[in-house]
């Protein structure tokens, strides 16, 4: 039985990976920091009691802060591979978080490698880079573009998007770098553009709220669907030998689009609805992130297949429905 950590387990790329990994028959793994309330609800339904003799989903407490204790971890475990999604990964909060994210989202992928490289283990590493690295250099991007991050988030992205080639070049670590571009699901969390839209086109259709405000309608985003990017990250480390792979569906919409797309679900007219406010505004913006995901399609295999119209209406239903149960 192959063994996998995923630190991130409980964000929306860790549950739909989670996922797919005990569906293929792994024992899962997954770093959790410690906090007074639980954060495990996106992984709720998949908690198998540790008393279970036939339990594959087992949560361990860590941090990426905690160089020491990823070193037990991974000497305890010994997976055969590791998928590193954890992060501070809102691009808003890090501009007032530099600090922190760079510490979290960029050296704490350090600590991670350099505890595989210590422990000493044959490994397979996932390291979950983003679209946000490329920032202002103009779109499509796709493996070979230069990268000129616009954020603190996409700095501290690029730190680890070189640190995982350093040790794949420097130290033979079979490690990938998946680049890929926003992906999104009913899992978002709520403050991500996406999912707050979503969200309020809901409420506002059944009356509950009026308007949303937002900030800057006209940035450009490649928007995919995250059940199906997961797949992806799980082929990279299949692979006979270890890359850097866009992921995205090549598709360019702005937020303005999105925003029509969740408001003509539920038949409201969005602009009677959307309030500016400029808090929501980049210090510095990036105007368009557009993948070529090419290389991932010839060599992997995988090519997305949810559209963003299509990925709105899912992510609209869920809402609708979440919001008719809490009733």
């Amino acid at each position: 039985m192959k063994r996998a950590i995923i630190t991130g387990i409980t964000g929306q790329d860790g549950s739909y990976l989670t996922e797919l990994l005990l569906s293929k028959g792994y024992e899962v793994h997954g770093i959790i920091r410690r906090s007074s309330t639980f954060n495990t609800g996106r992984i709720e339904h998949l908690y198998q009691d540790p008393h279970d003799p036939e339990q594959r989903l087992v949560l361990h407490y860590g941090d990426l802060t905690d160089s020491s204790r990823l070193v037990t971890l991974i000497e305890k475990v010994r997976p055969d591979e590791v998928y590193h999604l954890a992060a501070q990964s809102h691009v808003r909060v890090s501009f007032d978080e530099p600090e922190y994210t760079g510490n979290t989202t960029g050296v704490g992928t350090t600590r991670l490698l350099e505890a595989i490289r210590m422990v000493g283990i044959d490994t397979r590493y996932y390291q979950a880079s983003s679209s946000e690295m490329f920032g202002a250099t103009p779109p499509p991007q796709n493996e070979d573009t230069p990268f000129y991050p616009r954020s603190p988030y996409g700095a501290a992205k690029v730190y680890g998007y070189w640190m995982a080639r350093n040790y794949r070049e420097a130290h033979g670590m079979f490690a990938v770098n998946g680049i890929l571009f926003n992906h999104e699901s009913p899992r978002r969390g709520e403050t991500f553009v996406t999912r707050k839209i979503a969200r309020a086109a809901a409420a506002i259709a059944q009356g509950k709220e009026q308007f949303v405000y937002l900030g800057n309608l006209d940035a450009i985003r490649d928007w995919g669907y995250a059940a199906e990017y997961v797949e992806g990250m799980w082929r990279m480390l299949q692979a006979d030998q270890g890359d850097d792979y866009v992921l995205a569906t090549g598709t360019a919409t702005t937020v303005r689009e999105w925003v029509q797309y969740c408001f003509d679900h539920v038949n409201l007219d969005w602009e009677k609805h959307v309030r500016f406010d400029e808090t929501y505004l980049r210090p510095t913006e990036v105007d368009a992130l557009i993948g070529d995901a090419s290389k991932a399609e010839k060599i992997l295999g995988w090519k997305a297949q949810t559209m963003p119209d299509e990925l709105a209406r899912i992510m609209v239903e869920a809402e609708l429905v979440d919001r008719i149960d809490s009733v």
